[in-house]
């Protein structure tokens, strides 16, 4: 389906977040999350649950894809304003001549979690173990998927010796998980929890915090941000000013308040009917995220070299890191005064 078309289908479907009537003369801007439901993408979900989005003369329309593969697709087509989605698309579209760049990071960790299936007759105990396997990921091209790739290779196994499958997130994973389709697989929360609590799962490789991070890829990291075509950015600063500034308050609101005050501000149907369970994920999830929105020092070069391990195409000396990011929202934000 055609890019525009695909957003038209989405519209009907898309998460309606706002509260309160915006100005009658507010920038209207679409963004589009790889899964609306994920913890990693909350600063999003908060900026228009809180009103954060209004405030800054903002209407806000928030769509949603299975994976971030997708989202930088519609970002590229023009279909959006902003893709909400893994730094490391920024250096992948680079690579491939399509110039965007991360404005605001909302996480230093991946987010993310390698689950062994422990329906399967001989459940993984690490990734060595991988060889002759089914991986699950949320998409070919997905962050899943060249993570899962560099697990892999980290442990010793060739790409060639096991099989990556495309599951999506959410409720496909769990069910390839829960039916043994699928080995082991990657996903974030609060997905990763409901397996590990329901019995169908056990943890390979926890990149969820900064540490587990920083332990499976060798270095700090960027994951979940607010990328753009830097060309929009360039003649949209004020409207990018503002979509900053609305989404580093959210951080803020992460990083002082607890997950029952954060929970109380999101709709009934993310949180789901495990409230214990999610109110965990959540819990274990705020240390993770940024509290300026800043690009981490040292993430990018990390980034960049995990992609390069698994994808040939990628090549170190031929990306300017300097050109898939900008802390210059993000600066300006933590000079305005706070509300």
């Amino acid at each position: 389906m055609p890019p525009f078309a695909r957003i038209m289908a989405l519209a009907s479907t898309a998460c309606a977040f706002l509260l309160g009537t915006p100005h009658a003369d507010a920038a209207t801007l679409t963004l589009m999350t790889g899964g609306a439901s994920k913890i990693v993408y909350l600063p999003v979900t908060l900026a228009a649950r809180l009103g954060y989005f209004r405030d800054e003369g903002l209407d806000v329309q928030i769509l949603s894809e299975p994976a971030g593969v997708d989202t930088a697709t519609e970002l590229i087509a023009g279909a959006i304003q902003g893709a909400v989605g893994f730094y490391d698309h920024t250096i992948d579209l680079q690579s491939r001549g399509l110039e965007v760049e991360a404005v605001v990071v909302f996480a230093q960790s991946a987010g993310l979690a390698e689950l062994a299936s422990t329906k399967v007759a001989q459940p993984m105990q690490s990734m060595a173990d991988a060889r002759g396997r089914t991986l699950g990921v949320t998409g070919f091209g997905a962050s899943t998927y060249f993570l899962s790739r560099y697990l892999a290779q980290q442990a010793g196994i060739a790409a060639s010796a096991y099989t990556v499958a495309p599951i999506g997130p959410d409720s496909g994973f769990i069910d390839a998980m829960m039916k043994g389709s699928i080995d082991a697989g990657m996903v974030e929360e609060p997905t990763a929890s409901r397996l590990l609590d329901a019995g169908a799962a056990q943890v390979l490789v926890d990149m969820r915090t900064v540490e587990g991070t920083r332990a499976a890829l060798g270095g700090p990291y960027a994951g979940a941000c607010l990328y753009a075509q830097r060309k929009w950015v360039a003649s949209h600063p004020d409207e990018t000013r503002h979509l900053v500034r609305a989404l580093t308050r959210s951080l803020a609101f992460i990083a002082s308040h607890s997950a029952d005050e954060i929970m109380a501000a999101l709709p009934k149907n993310f949180v789901g009917p495990n409230e214990p369970l999610y109110r965990q994920a959540l819990a274990g999830s705020i240390p993770s995220f940024s509290r300026d929105g800043r690009m981490p020092d040292g993430a990018p070069q990390t980034v960049l070299s995990v992609l390069a391990a698994v994808d040939s195409a990628i090549l170190p000396r031929h990306v300017d890191l300097a050109r898939t990011y900008t802390n210059r929202f993000a600066d300006e934000a933590s000079a305005m005064p706070a509300r």
